[in-house]
């Protein structure tokens, strides 16, 4: 079977190629991709070429597909999985395999990075087995694809919520997760991430009692309110506050007195900047936990962390660079139930056309997930412009239409009619 991919043949070398897929062998499978969410990991594969530590062969000679945050239907299935999988079935796929090598360790293979035949930004490909051996072929069953290739990002926030940990006085032993029915500051979080944040905050099943979300930008803030209305929150138990921080005197001071004349015991920092992160530092209470949620590109970024509290007060921090398995089982179960809505992360989409230009400039195009169709002609496209391009074009008209039904949110009518219209690669 033939497929189309963007596949990286060296250091910022991406081309969408056609080429022949070899047949599936016992235990493989083959799979149509239908949706994949351009991620800055491959931006930076794209940009150290062979030098990135998920390739594992010259990609001059042995070209990889690259995309992680996929969404598509089993195609064809290998004889030693057909009991366990079928034809038709949809499937995300938790890409960090972490292979064992023959000394033991694992090894850091990823669909995406590491594959000739596996990766995000193509129309068919073929799974190996290790993905299906380590359980990372996930069973997907919510209506619509591009919540799929969401799974994969929600589950870095799904991780980084379990990450955190609390402890009690005489005892070594950490209470994993955030303080439950307590304070959780999100800080610099009005972007599609904190955004993701504060929608599993208020919908999983270990809450806190008050959150409040900061952030410099008025108007981010008032979007940010109208996806997750404070409405909202207290209906779940939470009560949510969003904060502009920017013309604060003191803002540690200001957000204290918010939370009842009290520091927090859970902070998160979604930007990495130096001062943000010293006053996470500052709005930490005794036994609180510091989550540097932001990964920063200066390999050597730092900040000042009070270490006398870290003594005296048992302040500690955390760090978390993706989920686990378990972390994108849970993402993907809360969206087919309809308790996760990361809609609000997708501010662009296009097609397979448009995925190699979009992954090289990716730290140039501003805003959120840009979604690709992998099956589709189209240039990537904002949210935010598809009226003004629909004033020429009725197929932008009608997505513009949709989408202002639903908030300015992408959502599975969208999808659907897409998937429908748009002209295919």
């Amino acid at each position: 079977m033939k497929t189309k991919a963007v596949r990286i043949h060296g250091r910022n070398d991406l081309r969408l190629e056609e080429f022949e897929l070899p047949p599936i062998k016992d235990d493989e499978i083959l799979a149509k991709i239908v949706s994949d969410s351009i991620c800055m990991s491959s931006h930076k594969l794209a940009a150290l070429g062979n030098e990135h530590k998920r390739v594992r062969a010259d990609l001059g000679a042995e070209p990889v597909i690259i995309g992680h945050e996929f969404c598509g239907e089993l195609v064809e299935i290998g004889a030693r999985w057909k009991g366990r999988f079928k034809a038709g079935d949809r499937f995300a796929i938790q890409p960090a395999l972490n292979v064992p090598g023959p000394d033991g360790k694992a090894t850091l293979w990823a669909p995406g990075y590491s594959y000739r035949f596996i990766g995000g930004d193509a129309t068919y490909i073929i799974i190996p087995r290790e993905v299906m051996e380590m359980g990372c072929l996930l069973e997907y069953n919510a209506d619509s694809f591009y919540l799929g290739s969401l799974a994969e990002p929600i589950s870095c926030i799904v991780g980084a919520f379990h990450a955190q940990y609390h402890t009690r006085g005489g005892s070594y032993v950490h209470d994993m997760g955030i303080a439950e029915s307590s304070s959780l500051a999100l800080l610099a979080a009005a972007g599609p991430m904190g955004l993701g944040a504060v929608d599993y905050a208020v919908h999983c099943d270990r809450k806190p009692g008050f959150l409040v979300v900061t952030d410099i930008d008025d108007t981010r803030l008032k979007r940010a309110a109208s996806i997750f209305s404070v409405e909202e929150a207290w209906k779940n138990g939470v009560r949510l506050e969003y904060v502009n921080t920017k013309d604060m005197a003191d803002p540690v001071a200001s957000l204290k007195e918010l939370n009842g004349g009290k520091l927090y015991n859970d902070v998160f920092v979604f930007a990495p900047v130096k001062p943000v992160v010293e006053m996470a530092d500052r709005l930490l209470g005794g036994d609180g936990c510091l989550n540097f949620f932001a990964g920063p590109t200066d390999t050597a970024f730092s900040a000042l962390f009070n270490f006398y509290a870290v003594h005296y007060e048992s302040h500690h921090l955390v760090g978390t660079s993706g989920g686990n398995t378990d972390d994108m089982k849970e993402a993907l179960t809360m969206m087919a139930a309809k308790r996760l809505n990361p809609s609000s992360l997708i501010t662009h989409v296009g097609g397979l056309n448009a995925a190699a230009e979009t992954t090289l400039n990716l730290d140039r195009i501003p805003g959120g997930k840009k979604l690709i169709y992998t099956h589709k002609n189209l240039p990537l496209t904002a949210l935010a412009d598809l009226a003004e391009k629909g004033k020429t074009d009725p197929f932008y008209a009608a997505l513009a239409e949709i989408i202002a039904g639903n908030n300015s949110l992408w959502c599975k009518e969208a999808e659907d009619y897409l998937l429908r219209n748009a002209p295919d690669i």
